[in-house]
């Protein structure tokens, strides 16, 4: 007898039903939302739409506390370095700590560190003592916090639904953080109108509970095995060399410093684009960014729905990428530029599933959270840097000018991918045991 989907042997994907046929719409979806099908995974999944919505909520709720409190651009700038600092100076201290740890209990940790923290901020503004110094304090705990989240949380996909399932799982993750950038900003101003500051990071504290019950829930005993990192000198380097001398991991990670860099910085861009050179004003901007996230949830499902990784599809998705935004640098129209945006989501949230995909199933289990720390200083950690290029270039030329600069270095990290395979195909490099355990092939 054949066991049901939702006693799938551990972590593992039921096919299709083989009575009768589904209306292609219904399996599509079941494609697109397999993933699902694991009970481990649909905790977590379901656990992490109500935490994403609630984070976004806290983003903004934190900018417009630092505007209530009297400060402007250059406090909101501290805010924001004190929160993402921590990602660039000791991201790969959190990897390591992933990697010799049970990833369920560093994820546990981390989401408890979280509530705690928005808590304590709600407090605060409810009882009239809030202060800029004080928020930065909180900023700062949520870096450090985010220091292990960050690659746990990335890691922790393989041990959810094995190789096998992971870009599907990737890719709905990526559908959630989308989902959620433009759900979240949108109830968090409801809320501050209605309520205030303080009831918006009280509602973030309370989410929290539904990734931290999610995880609690979980059966161990249907979680993926991994290999964990012995206590040892010199493994932060360790990582690092690994990492950098295979070409199959150098390659993706390179392009996405490259891209992230380069090529992403849309919130310095586009509210230019809109007002510099289209004489828009605020909603001009957001209409862009609305464009970019729908593109980005578009690309997200869409990637989860082939589930194809490969080292070629991310290098389409980095090409279609760069000449998508050189198109948008010569735009004539405001109309045509929004339409763009909806193509550069795709293409942007389609090379960073796919990429980070490649990463996991090319990862040794027990370097997987120095990998992924490694990965997000790339994807974000860094990214200071190239706002900074890119603002400078926006303020001495134009916004197309920047525009076409990413445009042209995503095609270099296309080319870079196209190039630097490795020894082994553009396919994953880990298939899976009979008993569930990874192994690596050749």
């Amino acid at each position: 007898m054949s066991p049901s989907p939702t006693d799938d042997p551990p972590g593992e994907i039921a096919t299709e039903p083989t009575r009768g046929k589904r209306p292609g719409r219904a399996r599509g979806l079941r494609r697109t939302f397999r993933g699902l099908q694991t009970r481990n995974y649909r905790l977590f999944f379901t656990g992490q739409i109500v935490s994403a919505v609630g984070t976004w909520m806290q983003r903004v709720a934190q900018d417009w506390l630092i505007l209530e409190l009297g400060g402007g651009a250059i406090e909101l700038a501290i805010a924001l370095a004190l929160q993402s600092g921590p990602v660039l100076l000791l991201g790969m201290w959190g990897g390591l700590l992933t990697d010799r740890h049970n990833t369920r209990r560093v994820l546990l940790v981390s989401q408890i560190a979280f509530a705690v923290l928005a808590l304590i901020l709600g407090i605060l503004v409810l009882t009239d003592r809030a202060t800029l110094g004080l928020v930065y304090v909180m900023a700062f705990g949520l870096g450090i916090a985010n220091i292990v989240d960050k690659p746990a949380r990335h890691s922790f996909v393989l041990e959810l639904v094995g190789t096998d399932g992971a870009a599907n799982a990737v890719s709905l993750n990526s559908s959630i953080n989308n989902s959620a950038r433009l759900i979240g900003p949108a109830v968090a101003s409801v809320v501050i109108a209605v309520s205030g500051t303080a009831v918006a990071f009280l509602v973030n504290a309370g989410t929290f509970a539904a990734i931290i019950v999610a995880l609690l829930m979980m059966d161990p005993k249907s979680l993926y095995p991994r290999g964990t990192a012995a206590a040892g000198r010199g493994q932060i380097l360790e990582g690092l060399r690994s990492s950098m001398a295979r070409p199959e991991l150098r390659a993706p990670l390179l392009a996405t410093l490259i891209l992230s860099t380069l090529s992403q910085n849309f919130r310095v861009t586009l509210p230019l684009m809109a007002t510099q050179i289209f004489g828009r004003g605020v909603g001009g901007y957001g209409l862009l960014m609305s464009a970019l996230g729908v593109g980005a949830l578009f690309g997200a499902l869409a990637t989860a729905h082939l589930a194809r990784p490969s080292q070629r599809l991310a290098g389409l998705a980095a090409l279609g990428l760069g000449v998508v935004l050189l198109l948008a640098a010569v735009a004539p129209a405001y109309a045509l530029l929004a339409v763009l945006m909806v193509g550069v989501g795709v293409g942007s949230t389609s090379f960073n599933a796919t990429s980070q995909t490649l990463l996991l199933l090319r990862s040794d289990s027990d370097k997987r959270g120095r990998l992924m720390a490694i990965r997000e200083l790339f994807s974000n950690g860094l990214s200071p840097v190239g706002v900074i290029g890119i603002g400078w270039v926006c303020a001495a030329t134009s916004p197309r000018v920047a525009l076409a600069v990413g445009g042209v270095a995503a095609i270099g990290a296309a080319a870079l991918m196209f190039r630097d395979r490795g020894p082994l195909n553009s396919e994953s490099l880990i298939a899976e045991e009979p008993g569930g355990g990874p192994r690596m092939t050749g």
